[in-house]
């Protein structure tokens, strides 16, 4: 099996060493490279195209809100393939996460969380899945729009919605739904679209919220 490349993004060298530590000894997951700036993150995604990209918010001169959108626009103009980004930060503001979603990011922890439940997180995300600690869902789910689209949507728009909330990918959901993918991709972008949504995860958070009764 092809083991999980991860970039270590930090600019602490102890962070990084126990970090390079732990996921060295996990099965299946190989340690790609460090960057302890964001500059030498992009340089180092672009020569090495890891699998999940692990990355601290607060870093000098250009930080990991800037690297996101840096490594947005290279996947979108087709220059790289983007590895899958898991914020790993001790930036608890709610407006911090929510930047990094809407950046990019596939996942947002903080840094008190448990070993194993990282690297439960990083193979998730690896994975395809949207994950988000309690606390950055939490305030993301507020944030999120009125929800008035959600009666626009079909009943297979609805379910690919809930799919969508799920965490899972297109391949996923069409073998979930016994669709094709390029038929779940049709539905996925008309489910964006009538939710005024500009992502899979601003409209999983959505369908969150509508469950939660706002």
């Amino acid at each position: 099996m092809t083991p999980i490349r991860v970039l270590i993004v930090d600019d602490h060298p102890v962070v990084r060493r126990g970090l390079r530590v732990l996921l060295e000894v996990q099965d299946g997951i190989e340690v790609a490279g460090e960057a302890g700036d964001g500059a030498a993150a992009l340089t180092l995604a672009a020569e090495l195209t890891p699998d999940v990209i692990l990355l601290d918010l607060k870093l000098p001169g250009m930080d990991g809100h800037a690297v996101l959108a840096e490594l947005k626009a290279a996947a979108s103009a087709g220059q790289q393939s983007q590895g899958r980004v898991l914020v790993l930060t001790s930036a608890t503001e709610p407006a911090s996460a929510s930047l990094a979603v809407r950046s990019g990011a596939a996942g947002v922890l903080y840094k008190d969380v448990d070993p194993d439940a990282l690297v439960r997180a990083i193979r998730s995300v690896h994975d395809g899945h949207l994950l988000l600690a309690p606390e950055a869902a939490g305030s993301l789910v507020h944030q999120g729009n009125n929800g008035g689209g959600l009666d626009s949507l079909t009943g297979r728009e609805r379910e690919v919605l809930a799919e969508i909330a799920k965490g899972r990918s297109n391949r996923e959901i069409a073998r979930a739904l016994t669709v094709s993918e390029k038929t779940v991709k049709a539905h996925v972008s008309a489910v964006l679209a009538k939710l005024g949504v500009q992502d899979r995860t601003q409209a999983a958070l959505l369908a969150v919220r509508n469950e939660q009764g706002g």
